[in-house]
């Protein structure tokens, strides 16, 4: 792949990428694919009629990985994306997904991924998507993921989700259904800043016996920027189900949390946890007595609390 300066500083934000890639890989940019190879275990198959792809992982298929991040440096380009994922049995995978928009232009850029996971019996899968946006541009970065996870008997998903920063305006929709014993681990991170608007919204389903799915929310709300959490678990079995969101609120920032439990199951066990507050004042004069301006005490927290 020849890459120009702005693909690599993308990638590498979006996706650690810093040269070669091993295993399956998909590099999407500027709605083309500029870089695709499969494996024997691991085979990427473009899909037909629309933009995206099929990614089928063999069963018993242990320790490889997946890329297939996306970067945008069209001002004013627009596109959806729907990504099909097919974990075999009793593998165990990490994907590696996530968009990097650079905008210098006056028009708005958009990419709207639909990641749909269904994930065989007894495979593991760690997905790892990061979304990022740079660029002088008047234009917004605009991205609007969906990701929707099926999970057979005995399975586990743990997924990381983080908006790094420079994204205006996002609207993140998760579902999850799982069968019994599966598990879903969910560690989302977002800072929003400026004027920025991010809504997530998670509808998690447990619907058999052993069920267990863990969600938890950080955030970081600075200047004028806004942010709405819906979070919704339904145990439909003899489940266990713990949701928890915490947040910094700063200057003019707007934080809404929307936590919701519901229980069809006499042994469904759901705990939500929620917290939205400013960084203590004692936090950053202990950091400040160490030498840090307050600013940089500030970043400090930040960054703690997002890790």
């Amino acid at each position: 792949m020849e890459l120009n300066n702005i693909q690599q500083y993308l990638l590498r934000e979006i996706a650690d990428i810093d040269g070669e890639i091993t295993g399956a890989y998909n590099i999407r940019s500027d709605s083309m694919s500029i870089g695709r190879q499969s494996t024997e275990n691991v085979e990427i198959v473009s899909k037909t009629g629309v933009s995206g792809m099929d990614i089928f992982i063999k069963p018993d298929t242990v320790g490889e990985s997946v890329h297939i991040p996306v970067v945008m440096t069209q001002s004013g380009l627009k596109e959806t994306v729907y990504n099909d994922f097919y974990i075999g049995d009793n593998a165990d995978i990490e994907i590696v997904a996530g968009c990097g928009i650079d905008n210098c232009g006056n028009h708005d850029s958009q990419h709207d991924g639909i990641h749909r996971f269904y994930v065989g019996k007894n495979a593991k899968v760690k997905y790892i998507e990061k979304h990022f946006g740079s660029g002088k541009g008047t234009g917004k970065r605009i991205l609007n993921p969906v990701t929707e996870v099926y999970m057979e008997e005995g399975s586990t998903c743990e997924m990381e989700m983080v908006q790094i920063k420079g994204v205006d305006d996002t609207d993140r929709e998760t579902v999850a259904e799982l069968k019994a014993g599966a598990k879903l681990i969910v560690r989302e991170r977002l800072m929003t800043h400026g004027v920025q608007r991010a809504l997530s919204d998670y509808a998690v389903s447990l619907n058999g016996e052993g069920a267990n799915a863990d969600v938890v929310s950080r955030g970081v709300a600075r200047d004028d920027s806004y942010q709405k959490l819906d979070l919704k678990i339904v145990g439909n079995a003899a489940c266990k189900g713990h949701t928890e969101c915490d947040s910094i609120i700063m200057d003019n920032g707007k934080i809404l949390a929307v936590p919701a439990l519901e229980a069809n199951d006499v042994d469904a066990s759901l705990v939500h946890e929620a917290a939205i507050g400013k960084i203590a004042g004692d936090q950053i004069i202990k950091l400040m007595t160490l030498g840090l301006t307050e600013a940089e005490a500030e970043e400090q927290i930040i960054n703690g609390f997002l890790r």
